[in-house]
């Protein structure tokens, strides 16, 4: 893998800095392809020789009284050269093709992973800028790998031979006739001045379009994992009128690009024909001052035409090199952002106990949001401890910053006794298993996704943690089995798979975030026995609103806006009659635990009388 460590740099020479990395592993194929290139440039000026040579004779033989038997012999050179030129022509062009290409896609595919490489190194925080929301960020990598791919695959397929070609016929002009190549050279500067303010005049607007066209991407992305609020509030006008605004402004935008490219192309198309009048007027000057001969007026104008191909091509060339230039910009920012690099620690223990202690901890998210003030806590091994608190008490940001998804602003965290920073965060991540209350399920089967837990697991392993978390019965029904798309599962068997992954990994920490919030009341009972089995000998942190989950929970700790309020047992917390004793009155009147007593005394009366 290409290095991909990087200081930016402005401009086309930066990013060929940037790229030489990319490019370096294919020196031999590029080195191929310059030569093909050499071969092809020379190739391109025989049709001007050839055609000088032909009039030339063609002139002499109309002189003399027997032209037919020159004419065969000249007929006949002319046939070979411009045969075997277009024979030679087919292996340059094929070769140039194919290893020009050969190099884009190694490079495209170079490229693209490298900033999937990258990404994967980086803390949590950096996605959760907004300046990093999904589409934006597809956006800049699929249109910056493109743009620099075409730079890439423009330069050696494209505009390396034609500016090969273009000196070459420069060369030859200058040794034809001084004055003639003059004439051709001094159009240039000025063709290249026009393409310039052209470039320069589109280079704030393709900022916006940039911009424009991943608000574009990340709208079209928010509406699609939206679909159902959508629905329910009847927003569907809303959100198609405030799409089509986004829509309308990349329209204006690119109109504006196309209007310019349209008014400066007919700028350098005038330009270009002002050089054939030119050479035209002076080679027909000197053919008629018999300095020259008649078929040198055909060699000149084909041979500036060979000069004038790349420049013909210049505003394609800008237009792309401008994109690569922004795109890269943006492609290259992804890849340096090295300060979001998950920091990672050294230390790996052979087996840990799994005591956390949270030593005066403060945290606020990358956004300013303070999440945590002041937090002391212990998470003792072999016990279970839960957390209790309101919606945006501060709960799930204990279980990001214990998993190293994020570093804490002060205070500090211990594991062993050890700082948690110290410790590797792979190393980490293994010894801890997570249950979300809202579960990733990848595309792929539900083996797949089960087996995620630990890549290794043989099939075996894979169906019994499925029987662990009560979820084998219910493949086994599916029409596919375990080879079901594990996306076409209800909300309730996702969350299952989830659990399978835990049993699958058989961690000695384990963090249960709403592990039963989605499942019906059978289910969570059973989960509930399975998650009581793997609970043993392990440090379990436990976050719920489910009664049942905390109660029998050996340490209990309650918090509220960002901090503890109160810890101990559930029995000790309640006869506290303070926030933990709100909370658990308030749960037990949601779910109506009164009436569910009676029913429950009821039942066993008449089951005593019977």
């Amino acid at each position: 893998m290409a290095n991909t460590s990087f200081k930016r740099t402005k401009g086309l020479i930066g990013i060929y800095k940037q790229l030489i990395p990319f490019i370096k592993p294919y020196r031999t194929i590029i080195g191929v392809t310059l030569f093909l290139t050499l071969l092809g440039a020379l190739a391109s000026q025989v049709n001007p020789l050839v055609l000088k040579y032909t009039v030339d004779e063609v002139e002499r033989l109309m002189l003399q009284e027997n032209h037919w038997e020159g004419g065969l012999r000249v007929l006949t050179t002319i046939s070979i050269i411009l045969f075997g030129k277009e024979i030679l022509n087919i292996f340059i062009q094929f070769g140039q093709k194919y290893y020009g290409e050969k190099i884009r896609i190694s490079i495209s595919t170079v490229l693209a992973q490298a900033a999937v490489d990258k990404i994967l190194t980086y803390k949590t925080s950096f996605f959760q800028n907004e300046d990093h929301e999904t589409g934006k960020l597809q956006t800049r990598i699929d249109r910056g790998v493109e743009s620099l791919t075409r730079l890439v695959q423009n330069f050696f397929i494209d505009i390396l031979p034609l500016f090969s070609s273009a000196a070459i016929a420069l060369v030859i002009m200058y040794s034809a006739n001084f004055y003639v190549g003059l004439v051709a050279t001094l159009i240039l500067p000025i063709y290249f001045w026009v393409s310039q303010r052209q470039a320069n005049k589109l280079r704030g607007v393709r900022r916006e379009l940039r911009g424009q066209r991943e608000s574009k991407s990340n709208g079209l992305i928010n509406i699609i994992q939206s679909i159902l609020v959508i629905k329910s509030f009847n927003r569907e006008n809303y959100e198609g009128t405030k799409q089509y605004n986004l829509q309308l402004d990349l329209m204006n935008s690119l109109l504006y690009t196309r209007k310019t490219n349209f008014l400066y192309d007919a700028i350098k198309t005038f330009l270009e024909q002002i050089g054939v009048v030119l050479i035209i007027l002076l080679t027909v000057y000197l053919v008629l001052n018999e300095t020259m001969s008649l078929g040198s007026i055909m060699l000149h104008i084909m041979l500036f035409n060979n000069v004038s191909a790349p420049i013909r091509q210049l505003h394609r060339i800008y237009d792309q090199m401008n994109d690569a230039l922004i795109y890269a910009e943006a492609y290259f920012d992804i890849l340096d952002a090295d300060d979001a690099i998950e920091p990672s620690g050294d230390l790996i223990q052979e087996k840990i106990k799994g005591e956390f202690e949270l030593k005066h901890v403060d945290f606020a998210y990358p956004n300013g949001t303070k999440a945590l003030h002041d937090i002391n806590m212990i998470i003792k091994p072999n016990q279970t401890t839960a957390l209790v608190g309101l919606s945006g008490a501060g709960k799930s940001t204990i279980v990001n910053l214990l998993c190293k998804f994020y570093d804490p602003n002060a205070g500090e965290i211990l594991l062993d006794g050890m700082n948690l920073s110290h410790y590797e965060t792979d190393y980490i991540r293994s010894q801890i298993g997570l249950v979300l209350q809202k579960n990733h399920i990848f595309s792929g089967t539900v083996m797949e996704n089960i087996r995620y837990g630990k890549m290794g697991a043989s099939d075996k392993e894979v169906i019994e943690a499925a029987k662990q978390a009560n979820l084998h019965d219910q493949i086994i029904d599916l029409e596919d089995g375990y080879e079901h798309n594990a996306n076409m599962l209800s909300g309730g068997q996702q969350q299952r798979i989830a659990i399978a992954r835990l049993f699958l990994k058989n961690p000695p920490i384990i963090i249960l975030d709403e592990p039963t919030a989605s499942l019906d009341a059978i289910s969570t009972e059973q989960i509930k026995i399975s998650l009581d089995a793997i609970k043993k000998d392990r440090t379990v942190l436990i976050i719920s609103h489910n009664l049942s989950q905390i109660i029998d929970a050996d340490k209990i700790y309650v918090m509220e806006k960002g901090s503890v309020v109160e810890n101990g047992t559930h029995q000790e917390l309640y006869e506290n009659d303070s926030a933990y004793r709100k909370i658990f009155d308030a749960a037990a009147r949601s779910m109506n635990l009164e009436l569910m007593a009676e029913t429950l005394a009821d039942n066993d009366e008449q089951d005593s009388i019977s």
